[in-house]
């Protein structure tokens, strides 16, 4: 069996000398939760992790580069991908879809190689394509399993609950604002209707637009500098630890993420839900909470969008293959 219940944790970060990859190295070396931690970079990752090994921290710190993603791999519990170009002032998550999706695809590769037991956050734009590719790349090695890929949709969570914190005064820790569908756009459905905030008609069309222009509101004003890092990082810190929480055996761990959810089969594969985690990963796709008109409306546009990212991706690796 398996030894999942162990205290020591070993997490990989496939990037981690990127915009997102650098401050989540920093967030992941001072969580209680991880042991080991080990960082990966095309460009070699020995600089980042000597640094961070300076820290007071009890937690064994690793840099490899190319010719060692094996020894970034083997024996991970966790790894977490945000390799990858990040936006620039016009452009879309799509326009980062031919450079990302070779990145994700090889190294997904390497997962499957020398973790195919790890859990797989991945971070990487375009999220709504990237998990396709991430999938049918498992798949191909006859190595996925549902319940370890999970597409990171938290930043969006946390932009709903710090909006939503700013418009009526309470602090966001406090609320919850559950997220459905995709990471682009309007397949970003966040339910307000599940905070417990009375809010108008207004306040919510409001909120939606905000949660979902977020991002280019980073890059706007990164002009040129990059896209929204910093809260990404700590979005995906959050999540981790609920992650490696429930890898622990601690139960009641429930996060938003893209994964292949029976909620909308067969419109779509995958679908940012609610999921409850265990110590494979995910452990059940919760129901969909009631919804509001607004929120069905939503949901409806929606789905095309978020089908045809998706396909998308599947078409990459398939026309890949046929390379």
């Amino acid at each position: 069996m398996r030894a999942t219940l162990s205290l020591f944790k070993s997490v990989t970060i496939l990037g981690s000398s990127g915009n997102i990859g650098q401050p989540l190295s920093l967030a992941m070396v001072q969580s209680p939760h991880v042991t080991d931690l080990r960082l990966y970079d095309r460009s070699d990752a020995s600089g980042i992790a000597a640094d961070l090994s300076h820290m007071p921290v009890p937690v064994r710190v690793r840099g490899f580069g190319p010719r060692d993603l094996d020894k970034a791999l083997k024996g991970a519990d966790l790894v977490l991908i945000p390799a990858g170009l990040s936006r620039k002032p016009g452009m879309t998550r799509d326009d980062l879809f031919n450079t990302n999706a070779l990145t994700v695809e090889e190294l997904t590769l390497g997962v499957a190689q020398y973790a195919p037991n790890a859990i797989i956050g991945l971070i990487t734009n375009p999220l709504n394509s990237m998990i396709s590719v991430a999938a049918e790349t498992l798949r191909r090695k006859g190595v996925f399993d549902p319940r370890k890929l999970l597409g990171v949709t938290a930043l969006d969570v946390i932009r709903a609950r710090t909006f939503l914190s700013n418009m009526v005064g309470i602090n966001a820790s406090e609320l919850r604002v559950p997220l459905i569908g995709g990471h682009s756009g309007q397949t970003i459905v966040p339910l307000f209707s599940q905070s417990g905030i009375a809010l108008s008609a207004q306040q919510i069309e409001f909120l939606t637009h905000r949660v979902r222009r977020g991002g280019d509101d980073v890059v706007r004003a990164k002009a040129g500098a990059g896209s929204a890092s910093l809260t990404m990082a700590y979005a995906s810190a959050k999540w981790s630890a609920s992650v490696l929480r429930a890898l622990k055996g601690d139960r009641g761990m429930v996060e938003c993420s893209l994964v292949k959810s029976p909620l909308m089969e067969p419109k779509v594969e995958f679908f940012a839900s609610l999921i409850a985690l265990g110590t494979e990963g995910v452990e059940r796709v919760l129901p969909l909470p009631p919804l509001s008109p607004y929120e069905e409306e939503q949901l409806d546009r929606c789905l095309p969008d978020l089908e045809m990212n998706i396909r998308k991706g599947v078409e990459f690796v398939a026309s890949r293959q046929q390379q």
